[in-house]
């Protein structure tokens, strides 16, 4: 790859970064998707602005799913490399973009994973012994008492909470701002840690959890919490962040049936993306009639 098809890389990254305020988490993961664009174009002997036709950007899109990539990896990458080929029309390198009418294989639509209810109370009793499970047990409530994603609790700092009004300010993807409830047991949780906190040697002192070092603490830290919890309280399953805000989210709509409440509360931009949560909410209701209707009973004629 030339060192001016970098160039151009490297200034629509910044433009992500600075312009859109994405993660850097984020930007990480579109470089690396057009690296893989470039190593195609390469390999082909192609500039990356001079061949990339339709034609080419259909090819690239057919490797990916030779190598077995799932169809949805495949459609954030062809995404990024749409964005990517927007910016060069724009820079005068493109006269249109290629990647415009490339689609992903369609994906089988896979329900997330939820706990039911006994599961998530299993789970959130653990026993309190040291600072580090009170502050377990807090993040373990605050996921499924508020929904947040991992990157989210993670970033928390106290001048987030506001704890007379039970409420806290998360800022989610796309630097978006939302305000979230936080349920009776979670605020009791999170009062508990903050008064273990100060057994720490705290060095942020501006994040709501931190490590037993007193940073910040990480990502993956808050995973393998989760995951250990998960273990000792005799869950057979693997439990994820990510599996507390979808059971968040399942439980809330079989209670409510709010669908634009679960979305607001779960930040996401289309509603669309919420609508998984009603197919789980169905599955509920058919398993229900299933095990109550005297209809739907086996055996019965």
């Amino acid at each position: 790859m030339s060192a001016s098809a970098q160039d151009y890389i490297d200034s629509y990254l910044e433009v992500l970064s600075v312009e859109r305020r994405l993660s850097q988490h984020t930007i990480k993961a579109y470089r690396r998707d057009f690296k893989k664009l470039t190593d195609f174009c390469d390999q082909r002997g192609l500039m990356l602005w001079q061949g990339l036709s339709n034609h080419i950007a259909r090819l690239f899109s057919a490797s990916l799913n030779a190598k077995g990539m799932h169809a949805k990896s495949i459609q954030r990458i062809l995404s990024a490399c749409r964005g990517l080929s927007a910016f060069l029309i724009q820079q005068g390198q493109l006269e249109a973009n290629p990647f415009d009418d490339v689609r992903a294989p369609k994906s089988e639509k896979r329900l997330p994973k939820t706990l039911n209810v006994d599961q998530v109370t299993s789970l959130v009793e653990i026993d309190l012994n040291d600072p580090l499970s009170y502050r377990d047990k807090a993040i373990l409530e605050l996921f499924y008492s508020s929904g947040l994603r991992l990157a989210e609790l993670c970033s928390l700092d106290l001048n987030d909470l506001e704890l007379p009004e039970q409420r806290l300010r998360v800022t989610g993807k796309g630097n978006k701002t939302r305000e979230l409830p936080i349920g009776r047991q979670a605020d009791k949780a999170i009062r508990n840690w903050l008064i273990q906190r100060n057994a720490l040697p705290v060095k942020d002192f501006q994040a709501l959890f931190i490590s037993k070092h007193g940073n910040r603490i990480s990502l993956r830290n808050i995973q393998a919490r989760v995951k250990f919890w998960a273990a000792k309280q005799g869950i057979e399953i693997s439990v994820s962040p990510h599996m507390l805000r979808h059971s968040f989210a399942s439980h809330l709509l079989e209670s409510s049936g709010e669908l634009r409440a679960v979305q607001e509360l779960l930040g996401h931009a289309n509603i669309s993306t919420t609508q998984i949560y009603t197919h789980l909410d169905f599955q509920h209701l058919a398993q229900v009639y299933d095990d109550a209707h005297p209809r739907a009973k086996k055996g019965n004629k």
